[in-house]
């Protein structure tokens, strides 16, 4: 007796290969622009900026290698919303953390009384 498989008649998504080349070259730019700012002291830009390259490349492979660009907008909007919350509990995170940073002082411990 032969076992019914439920087949899918459709393919998913189909992407273009010069689109998926453009956004390999636009991957392959940005991280050469991520390296070639590390040459130079901005302060605190640095920072901001590595983490700016890196969420436009992050995007770039969730719109078009995950195909979140052609898929239902509420998975666009979960996803979105979760970034922004855990960008959130980071920021919490960082604020407590910067609260107690003068009173670090490189190579001391506090004396336990036992």
């Amino acid at each position: 007796m032969a076992t019914e498989h439920n087949h899918h008649d459709q393919v998913g998504h189909v992407v273009p290969v010069p689109l998926l080349g453009g956004v390999i070259a636009a991957l392959m730019i940005l991280t050469w622009l991520t390296v070639f700012v590390t040459k130079f002291d901005l302060g605190s830009l640095n920072i901001f900026i590595a983490l700016g390259i890196a969420v436009i490349k992050g995007a770039l492979v969730v719109l078009f290698f995950m195909h979140l660009r052609w898929d239902a907008p509420i998975n666009g909007i979960v996803l979105i919303s979760s970034l922004l919350l855990v960008f959130l509990f980071i920021g919490f995170a960082l604020m407590d953390s910067a609260a107690y940073a003068p009173d670090q002082i490189p190579g001391y411990a506090p004396r336990i009384n036992p």
